[in-house]
């Protein structure tokens, strides 16, 4: 997939990944093609595979984004609330608030303190409105019991694989809402999309097996 999808600039990359059917709504392809993958990966922004952005993390592969974007659509909505666990160098967590809108928020934690001094940057680079507006907000805080100070969400991106399904981040969606995460450890990962309808029930869907570095604490993070 990287061969085919690779791009040379962030449009070119967008396009290459639209060509392939990997991204299939406007929306999606929009909010990509509006938030640079430059300004958030220092290595090889538009290859079409996983980057280290320090702190033994990777940003991931652009067409992980795209199927993570393309699943939460639906709730992806003008003036949704949403919560990026793992939120890395901050790029799908400015996708995302693309998508929300002016009157949608989005949350991005993440464990390692400087991480999230490097996404406040990345983002004050590329849509610094974006935080003077309270569009999008950071905080150090450990994603594994999600950001309840700001819950309920309408959807929840985890961006690291969880050794299971932790119920405190299913808890924190609306109901309606959707949660996109990927769990598993090394013996085999996949990415779980986990529905929660209007009366509460939850219903849990396999849609693709991935490799993601873990979901975990901080010391285990940096001494990995």
């Amino acid at each position: 997939m990287a061969w085919r999808c690779s791009g040379v600039s962030n449009s070119d990359l967008v396009n290459r990944l639209a060509q392939a059917n990997l991204i299939t709504s406007s929306r999606v392809k929009e909010a990509m093609l509006a938030v640079d993958r430059g300004h958030y990966s220092k290595f090889k922004p538009y290859e079409d595979a996983p980057q280290t952005i320090g702190y033994n993390s990777t940003i991931s592969a652009p067409h992980m984004h795209a199927a993570a974007l393309e699943s939460l659509a639906p709730y992806l909505t003008s003036g949704a609330k949403v919560l990026d666990v793992g939120s890395g160098s901050g790029y799908l967590t400015v996708c995302m608030a693309q998508m929300v809108g002016p009157t949608g928020h989005v949350v991005g934690v993440d464990h390692i303190p400087e991480l999230i001094e490097q996404s406040k940057k990345n983002t004050m680079q590329d849509h610094p409105e974006y935080i003077e507006e309270g569009r999008v907000v950071y905080h150090t805080a450990d994603g594994r019991v999600g950001y309840p100070a700001a819950a309920p969400y309408d959807c929840i991106h985890v961006g690291a694989a969880a050794d299971s399904m932790h119920e405190e981040l299913v808890a924190q969606l609306k109901a309606p809402g959707r949660m996109f995460i990927p769990v598993g450890g090394h013996h085999g990962q996949a990415i779980f999309v986990v529905d929660k309808d209007s009366e509460g029930h939850i219903t849990k869907k396999k849609a693709m097996d991935v490799r993601y570095v873990p979901l975990t604490d901080a010391e285990k993070q940096y001494s990995r």
